[in-house]
C-alpha cells in the first residue's frame, strides 16, 4: 500500500493531466453525456475557485506571518516579467500589422501571468522557501494589475477598457483568491491554535487538492483547444510561443535564485524557478478573452501541460534524490 502510494505522489500531476484530457475526450467521444455538458461546466467552474481558496488557506497556516517579507531577488523576477511583458507591447504598437501578432499576444500574456496560487504546494515538496514564493505571488498580482491595464489598452484598443475598467477586473479577479485565504489563515493562527495545529498536520492534503484542481483545469485546458476557431498553424505557433516562454522563465527564475541564500543555507533555485516559471494559467486564459485576441486565451492552456510536464520531472528527481 505504501508503495501505491508512494507511485501516485510521485507522478500524480502526470495522472492528472492525462485523467483531465481523457475525461473531455470520453465526453465528446460519448453522445448521451452532452446534455449534461451545460451543467458539468458549470460546477466546473464554480468548483476550482473553492479548491484554491482551501489550497491556498492550507498553505499559508504552514507560513510563519513573520517570515512573509520581501527578498532580494523578488526585483529581479518582477524586472523580467515587467519588462518583458513591456517590450512585447511596444513591438505590436509599433508594427501593428504584425504578421505573427496573434503569437506575440499569447507571449505576452505567458510572460505577465502571476504565479499560480498552487505553486506553494509545489515549492513545498520540493523544499523550497513557501514564504518567499507566497510573498512574490502578491507582489507580481500588484505588478499585473498595474502592467496590463497600462498596455493593453495600447496593443489592442477596446471602446469602454481604460485603466482604471481594466485594474478592476482584474483585482476583482485574482485579490479574492490571494488575499482572504492568508487573512483567514492567520487568523486561525491567532484565535483557534488547537484547529491551527490539527491544519498543518496533514502535510501532504494541499497536494491532493491540487491534484484534483489540475484534472479540472486540464479538461477546461482541452475544451479550450478544441474549441478554438484558430487554424492549426496559429495554434502550433501559439504553443511554442508558450513553451519558449515556460522554458525561459523557469530557467531565469533558477538561474537567479541560485544567487541568494534563504534561511537554512539553501539557495533558492526552486523557489525563485517556481515563483516565475509556475503560472496562474486560469488567469492567462481570462487575460486572453477579456482584454486580447480571443484566440489568445489558448496560451494559458498550452502552458498549463507545459509547467505541469516540467513539475512532474522535478517531483520525480527530487523523490528519487531522497530515496537514494
Amino acid at each position: 500500500m505504501s508503495a501505491l502510494l508512494k507511485f501516485f505522489k510521485t507522478w500524480m500531476l502526470p495522472i492528472g493531466m492525462t485523467t483531465g484530457a481523457l475525461s473531455y475526450v470520453a465526453y465528446r467521444s460519448l453522445g448521451f453525456l452532452h446534455p449534461i455538458g451545460p451543467a458539468c461546466l458549470l460546477a466546473v467552474k464554480k468548483i476550482q475557485p473553492v479548491l484554491l481558496f482551501i489550497m491556498l488557506f492550507l498553505a499559508f497556516c504552514r507560513i510563519d506571518p513573520a517570515s512573509m517579507r520581501p527578498r532580494r531577488w523578488h526585483l529581479r523576477l518582477l524586472a523580467i516579467q515587467g519588462l518583458s511583458f513591456g517590450l512585447l507591447g511596444l513591438l505590436l504598437v509599433l508594427f501593428p500589422q504584425l504578421p505573427a501578432r496573434v503569437v506575440v499576444e499569447s507571449a505576452m500574456i505567458c510572460l505577465i501571468c502571476p504565479t499560480a496560487t498552487a505553486a506553494t504546494v509545489i515549492t513545498d515538496r520540493l523544499g523550497g522557501d513557501m514564504a518567499g514564493l507566497a510573498v512574490y505571488t502578491i507582489l507580481i498580482n500588484l505588478l499585473t494589475s498595474i502592467a496590463v491595464p497600462l498596455v493593453v489598452p495600447l496593443v489592442y484598443p477596446v471602446a469602454g477598457v481604460t485603466f482604471f475598467t481594466a485594474f478592476g477586473r482584474i483585482m476583482l479577479k485574482v485579490f479574492p483568491l490571494l488575499i482572504c485565504p492568508c487573512l483567514l489563515a492567520w487568523l486561525v493562527r491567532a484565535l483557534m491554535p488547537h484547529v491551527h495545529a490539527w491544519l498543518v498536520r496533514y502535510k501532504d492534503l494541499p497536494f491532493y487538492i491540487w491534484a484534483v484542481s489540475l484534472v479540472l483545469a486540464i479538461l477546461m485546458t482541452t475544451r479550450a483547444i478544441y474549441h478554438s476557431s484558430a487554424s492549426l498553424v496559429i495554434l502550433i505557433g501559439i504553443g511554442v510561443a508558450s513553451l519558449l516562454s515556460c522554458i525561459f522563465q523557469f530557467w531565469a527564475g533558477k538561474r537567479i535564485g541560485r544567487r541568494f541564500l534563504a534561511e537554512g543555507g539553501k539557495t533558492e533555485e526552486i523557489t525563485a524557478g517556481q515563483s516565475l516559471g509556475q503560472k496562474n494559467t486560469v488567469f492567462a486564459i481570462w487575460m486572453g478573452y477579456t482584454f486580447l485576441d480571443p484566440v489568445t486565451s489558448v496560451a494559458g492552456g498550452f502552458y498549463s501541460i507545459w509547467h505541469n510536464c516540467f513539475n512532474s520531472w522535478q517531483l520525480y528527481r527530487h523523490d528519487k534524490s531522497k530515496a537514494a
